[in-house]
């Protein structure tokens, strides 16, 4: 199997480099990127070193695609959406991307929360690829939108929810490492400025929020009960942490549902504590924990995920695997580092 990462050079495409020079169906990668074209591989992601002499290339979109079953798209949001056209041109069996621009249908949801869109017709071409969640629904399909890493976490945390009665709107607390702001320095992600330190962002009004919203109004009916993502930034590099907290109508075991909806999922782990961070690291999978009050009437849920991992490069792999039909599995059977 041929694919292409296009935006290679940043951490999402480090990752997707990683995990398809392992994948046991990828016979040929090609990495474009335009800023570290001709430059090694491993002079950009150190440890891509025992991946030989690959070099990046600067090469046109359409033409990285050409002949290629597989591309990934791991651009800045806003990217996508300018050369998707020249990439279905091009013909490629399946079109994957890590960024915003596919993820949200609906017109007033996408623009509230990034402005018009650069490419609207071609939204409809896209699915929306939580792999944990569509599983073999995914199989055929032609272009895949990517969830974002903060809409990961959350989407796990509220799917078995979504038909509960609920008394108000579920609360997500979520915090995140330095790597979710990409490999270009910013005054956020400077050391000095985000170790020792904890700080909200995107207050009321974080860009997740729009898919998060679309995603929870189609499972839950539209009750009118819309979740609201807290976002934070942390003093670590890799990792999301979400927290939900919902009240609810009546009591009931509501945190069985969890175990018994991602039994069989091979990288959404149910534990019976709230899970560490380091735990995943590294790793494609999502440790949840839920539990509630003894009158069944307040749950909370725990969620763990690597951000550039399960929530970029790991679940677009995972998305690969199922559209074309192979082992949902492939290429991610990642075992963690611990201590991190």
């Amino acid at each position: 199997m041929k694919v292409a990462v296009i935006g290679a050079g940043g951490y999402a495409g480090g990752e997707l480099l990683r995990l398809l020079t392992q994948h046991p169906d990828v016979t040929e990668c090609v990495a474009a990127s335009r800023s570290q074209a001709g430059r090694l591989w491993s002079d950009v992601h150190p440890a891509l070193a025992a991946r030989g002499d690959a070099t990046f290339l600067d090469i046109a979109p359409a033409d990285a695609a050409r002949g290629r079953d597989v591309v990934f798209l791991a651009l800045e949001h806003g990217e996508s959406s300018k050369v998707a056209g020249q990439i279905f041109s091009a013909d490629p069996g399946l079109v994957v991307d890590l960024a915003a621009d596919f993820r949200v249908r609906d017109t007033a949801l996408y623009e509230r929360y990034y402005g018009p869109h650069a490419a609207p017709v071609l939204r409809s071409r896209f699915v929306y690829g939580l792999a944990d969640v569509c599983g073999t629904s995914l199989h055929g399909a032609h272009a895949i939108a990517v969830p974002g890493c903060f809409a990961t976490a959350a989407a796990l945390a509220l799917y078995p929810l979504a038909r509960a009665g609920l008394a108000a709107a579920p609360a997500l607390y979520a915090i995140t490492g330095s790597s979710g702001a990409g490999v270009s320095p910013k005054p956020t992600t400077h050391h000095p400025a985000r170790a020792h330190n904890v700080f909200a962002y995107g207050v009321l009004g974080h860009r997740h929020d729009a898919e998060i919203t679309e995603q929870w109004r189609r499972w839950s009916g539209g009750n009118g009960s819309d979740p609201r993502l807290v976002a934070h930034a942390g003093p670590f590099v890799r990792g999301i942490y979400l927290t939900l907290h919902a009240r609810l109508e009546h009591g009931g075991d509501v945190a069985a549902s969890y175990g018994a909806t991602y039994a069989g999922r091979p990288f959404v782990r149910v534990r019976k504590a709230p899970p560490d961070l380091t735990h995943v690291v590294g790793t494609n999978d999502a440790q949840l924990y839920a539990t509630t009050t003894e009158d069944g009437r307040e749950l909370q849920v725990s969620v763990a995920i690597d951000n550039l991992v399960k929530g970029a490069a790991g679940q677009a792999v995972q998305a690969m695997n199922l559209a074309l039909g192979l082992d949902e599995a492939a290429g991610l059977r990642l075992a963690g580092i611990y201590p991190c």
